[in-house]
């Protein structure tokens, strides 16, 4: 089923060890609007959407894994030489005290990813509205992340990222006039 090259999507490079900036970036890693919520709920849904849209659910849903190793990779690059006291100061201490440097689900605040995130109603247009704000909840994130970055080497690749949302997003979009089509029904914007 999987090929896997290890190369990532988009290259992640940083400039020095940042674990403020790592904090910030484990909201994209275990948060509500993050990479994994975001994959879950897509590939989910799957299961109730018309057969036209299965496949986009399907590759967005594999991208945003491949987002996820991004994060991934950029909070490691991040913390990898950071020292406890570095983490503790970050606001890492607790992570650091529960988990090492390993990654671990959870958001900036510290709290365990939770399968509530995820949403699924059912309903293909519901469903696909839901998909359009995740989408736009994850632009604006890592457009945050940006604005409090001070390392341009990691906000090229976040760049890329917040861009990937917006395509997703407007994919969505499409999604939603297809099946209001089929469905014989107006324009919803």
């Amino acid at each position: 089923m999987w090929y896997y090259e290890k190369k990532l999507q988009y290259p992640v490079r940083v400039s020095t060890c940042n674990p403020k900036l790592a904090r910030f970036l484990i909201e994209q890693y275990g948060g509500a609007d993050g990479e994994l919520a975001a994959a879950l709920r897509y590939l989910n849904q799957r299961y109730t959407i018309p057969d036209r849209v299965i496949g986009l659910l399907n590759d967005i849903g594999t991208e945003e894994f491949a987002h996820l190793e991004m994060i991934a990779t950029m909070v490691y690059k991040l913390t990898k030489d950071a020292t406890p006291i570095q983490l503790k100061e970050a606001g890492l201490g607790s992570h650091y005290v529960n988990h090492g440097k390993s990654l671990y689900y959870e958001n900036a605040g510290g709290e365990s990813f939770t399968v509530a995130y995820i949403q699924s109603k059912g309903d293909p247009i519901a469903d696909l509205y839901e998909d359009i704000a995740a989408e736009e909840k994850a632009r604006s994130t890592y457009q945050w992340i940006i604005n409090v970055s001070d390392d341009p080497a990691l906000n090229d690749s976040l760049g890329f990222l917040r861009e990937r949302e917006i395509v997703h997003s407007q994919r969505f979009r499409e999604a939603v006039e297809l099946i209001k089509e089929e469905q014989g029904q107006k324009k919803a914007y």
